[in-house]
């Protein structure tokens, strides 16, 4: 299920076409996340800015002992210190470089939201101290770099995904298929994509990750334009993977076409629940911060379902 943002300052987003025309990748990147980080500190959910330090808030079942009592006579708030495998995460970001994601109504295409996405949430886990790698793909594996934290780790990170688009057609079997025999630790995989593929081909090989105890995320990358054909008069227009033309009248062929669209979103949200993966859907014209709130609220829920059942084995 897709998560909305809370109410108050946290509405107050980075215009997208603004941000966009950052060059720098990196300075995107920290923009946003900045903003995000100050509009936490602004808004009434005070508790999801420590997740940018070495503290997180008191949870029932955690050991009081824990508790860090000059952090509490100065915030009124009861924090621990993150335990070592709270902050030394694994995580892998899979973005998808196919010709599909060249297309872009806006200033930008999806491509550049998906890596400045992709950029972010890098940015993001270094600072808390968590591995993060990297998996390109198009109709095959284009770069991989292996999780880690270590120096140079963003900046390689960013140099691949500033790679110019290579490939044609959308293939997620491979990388997916790639990552779960490559990859044996438990990690967060979060993939990136436009998922303009038929959806029970993504089914095995999410499966896959899943049977291996990976947590899974997918984000979902659309123009505002495919969401809504907005074509204002009979087009030829090209299919960017396979070149084909095709004749389109849009005031025949919308009321299909969405219906056919929509159809396609519900069954990708429905593979996501049944197999216990997290799904987010965004438009370029939508500001990326929505993804790191989101990302913050799987956090929050994780460490409750964790402290709760630290309680119910200690009974």
């Amino acid at each position: 299920m897709t998560e909305t943002a809370p109410s108050g300052n946290l509405d107050r987003f980075i215009d997208m076409s603004a941000l966009m025309r950052i060059k720098n990748l990196q300075f995107r990147a920290k923009s946003i996340v900045d903003g995000f980080h100050n509009g936490l500190h602004r808004s009434p959910l005070h508790g999801f800015s420590v997740e940018f330090s070495e503290y997180r808030p008191y949870s029932d079942g955690d050991d009081p002992r824990t508790i860090d009592w000059k952090l509490y006579a100065r915030s009124d708030r009861y924090y621990i210190k993150k335990f070592e495998d709270e902050t030394n995460r694994r995580c892998y970001l899979v973005v998808d470089k196919s010709k599909s994601m060249e297309y872009g109504s806006l200033q930008y295409t999806k491509c550049e939201y998906a890596k400045t996405l992709a950029a972010t949430l890098a940015y993001y886990l270094t600072l808390q101290r968590d591995a993060v790698g990297l998996l390109t793909f198009d109709d095959d594996i284009v770069d991989m770099l292996t999780a880690r934290f270590r120096t140079g780790q963003l900046k390689r990170i960013l140099a691949l995904l500033d790679k110019e688009l290579a490939g044609a057609s959308t293939d997620l079997q491979k990388p997916l298929a790639h990552l779960a025999d490559l990859v044996r630790q438990r990690s967060l995989i979060i993939l990136v994509s436009d998922f303009l593929v038929p959806v029970e081909t993504l089914r095995a090989p999410l499966a896959m990750l899943r049977a291996r105890r990976h947590e899974v995320v997918m984000v979902r990358v659309l123009d505002p334009a495919e969401v809504t054909l907005s074509l204002e008069q009979a087009s030829m227009v090209q299919d960017m993977e396979t070149g084909r033309e095709l004749y389109v009248d849009p005031a025949v062929a919308k009321g299909t076409y969405q219906a056919k669209f929509k159809l396609h979103e519900a069954s990708l949200v429905a593979l996501a629940g049944q197999l216990g993966i997290g799904w987010t859907s965004l438009q370029t014209n939508e500001s990326i911060e929505h993804v790191l709130f989101d990302f913050l609220s799987r956090q929050q829920r994780a460490r409750v379902g964790s402290s709760r059942t630290r309680v119910r084995s200690g009974r």
